[in-house]
């Protein structure tokens, strides 16, 4: 199995990035990011133009990873929500492989949980998406 790293790198390797507007900056969501409490912790991991990650951890062990992504720059991601006949409390729904589960806020922001941990099943990935302030990412999308 790839690294995270190289997961991305296969993912978006000959996309074409469209900007439609300004893209907001990844440092804009980490407000936006769960709070966790005890026994889980929240590493940021990296945040570049229209995008922010984090890693979400149990007793110091790495079980998922947490990531928002401005759809403003790459228009093609939005494309698996098209027509979803799930949802998340109002939000399209989407899996992303057998360990994601993403959904789009105001046709726009893209929040996604990866499961790292074999034991973290698609029902703690919505719990998660869950936990982010959904609001208050689709306020920053207007």
């Amino acid at each position: 199995e790839p690294s995270r790293w190289e997961g991305v790198q296969q993912e978006t390797e000959g996309q074409e990035i469209v900007s439609e507007g300004k893209v907001i900056a990844g440092g804009e969501f980490n407000k936006f990011f769960p709070k966790p409490e005890d026994p889980f912790d929240i590493t940021f991991l990296q945040e570049r133009e229209g995008f922010a990650e984090a890693a979400l951890e149990f007793e110091g062990e790495e079980v998922a990873t947490l990531a928002v992504s401005d759809t403003a720059n790459n228009p093609s991601a939005r494309d698996k929500f098209e027509g979803s006949n799930e949802d998340l409390e109002g939000y399209p729904l989407a899996a992303v492989g057998n360990n994601g589960t993403a959904i789009l806020v105001a046709d726009r922001i893209q929040v996604q949980v990866r499961s790292k941990a074999s034991d973290f099943a698609a029902e703690d990935r919505e719990a998660w998406i869950l936990e982010f302030d959904l609001d208050g990412l689709a306020a920053l999308a207007d």
